[in-house]
């Protein structure tokens, strides 16, 4: 067992978990506060809502209206028709990249900032 790792490979272990954190850093940082938010139903762009706007929003489904709430930068779900509500689980969304969907009712919201936090591979 003392055999199984030559002193390279201790060096590219080693190496590899002081850059680990610094790329996460610098990679994986939140994208700063969403400007606004978008909602889609049926795969098609619905509305844009400026998250700085309270307000209260019905967004019309198959299934019924799913109720959206914006209050100090942030929107959520607070009502839908569906059964297992993940989508009012999911909470607050105000970064950049954060998405919510009630996919029962085919309605969806995403957070839109200036710099994403999230790239293309993850969508």
């Amino acid at each position: 067992m003392r055999g199984w790792l030559s002193r390279g490979d201790w060096l590219v272990l080693g190496a590899a978990l002081l850059l680990l954190p610094g790329l996460y850093i610098a990679f994986w940082h939140g994208g700063g506060r969403g400007q606004e938010a978008r909602v889609w139903v049926d795969g098609k762009p619905w509305a844009r809502l400026d998250l700085f706007h309270d307000q209260r929003l019905a967004v019309p489904g198959p299934l019924g209206d799913s109720l959206l709430e914006v209050a100090a930068g942030r929107v959520r779900f607070i009502a839908s028709p569906c059964q297992g509500h993940q989508c009012i689980h999911a909470g607050w969304l105000a970064d950049g990249g954060e998405v919510a969907a009630c996919l029962p009712n085919r309605v969806s919201v995403q957070v839109v900032a200036n710099d994403p936090r999230f790239d293309a591979i993850n969508f």
